[in-house]
């Protein structure tokens, strides 16, 4: 039998998260330049989104690219921001084809107007998609984010606009990227790493969390399907014990 029909589509997580990880190491592998191995990614990319469109999952975010990861080498974040670039306009047909919404978090103000011009074309073009919301974090960190939030909330509560004995994980909530997404149900990590790197802190409280040791442009529908093989086979407890859940 085909993994995939031994998933049960009524226990899907509702929000799957993806650190895609190991383009670099690809391609080092391979004996390519890390660029090829980032181009590569994209074709994984693509697999995945379909999948999970064709499972019912509602929401996936992919961690594209972090706050961090201004810091490489130039000439590797121009030829990211080209992959980015080059990847929504080759996209589009796709996501329109399968009803995918394109949704992006994170500090988009650093990318390059060319890919924020890009980015927001695709965003508006698939803004009445239902079927999947596929969100992009890119320059996206975590702790930005809540720093933030703490801003803004801080920033009302001196206006008079909130009372401080009304802050709760639902106003929290209101003041993240992600503020029109439920919590992350399911945390895929690729390339043998296991760690959360800044991602979706917040996010993923009570998420699964699933490492493998598979470079992301070598991660296949199969293994996604046995993430969440994974996921369905775990105990959701949110504090409570067994006996509670059962």
């Amino acid at each position: 039998m085909s993994t995939v029909n031994l998933i049960d589509k009524n226990n899907l997580p509702k929000h799957l998260a993806i650190i895609m990880d190991g383009n670099g190491r690809w391609a080092k592998k391979h004996g390519l330049f890390r660029t090829l191995g980032h181009e590569s990614g994209t074709k994984s990319v693509k697999k995945i989104i379909e999948a999970c469109s064709n499972l019912g999952i509602e929401n996936l975010t992919l961690y594209a690219f972090s706050t961090e990861n201004w810091n490489r080498p130039k000439i590797e974040v121009e030829a990211l921001m080209k992959v980015l670039v080059n990847s929504l306009i080759k996209e589009l047909p796709t996501l329109e084809k399968n009803n995918i919404k394109l949704n992006a978090i994170g500090n988009l103000e650093k990318l390059p107007v060319k890919a924020q011009k890009e980015l927001q074309d695709v965003i508006n073009k698939t803004a009445g998609n239902t079927k999947l919301v596929l969100t992009l974090a890119l320059s996206y960190g975590s702790r930005e984010e809540l720093v933030n939030a703490v801003k803004n909330i801080s920033d009302k509560v001196k206006n008079n606009i909130i009372s401080v004995d009304k802050i709760d994980d639902s106003v929290i909530n209101e003041h993240l990227y992600t503020q029109n997404l439920p919590d992350v149900d399911l945390l895929i990590r690729t390339s043998g790493e296991h760690r959360i790197s800044n991602f979706l802190l917040w996010q993923i409280a009570y998420a699964e969390l699933y490492f493998t040791d598979i470079l992301w442009p070598d991660f296949k529908e199969s293994d996604l399907y046995e993430a969440i093989l994974s996921y369905q086979k775990r105990e959701r407890r949110f504090g409570k014990t067994s006996e509670q859940i059962k």
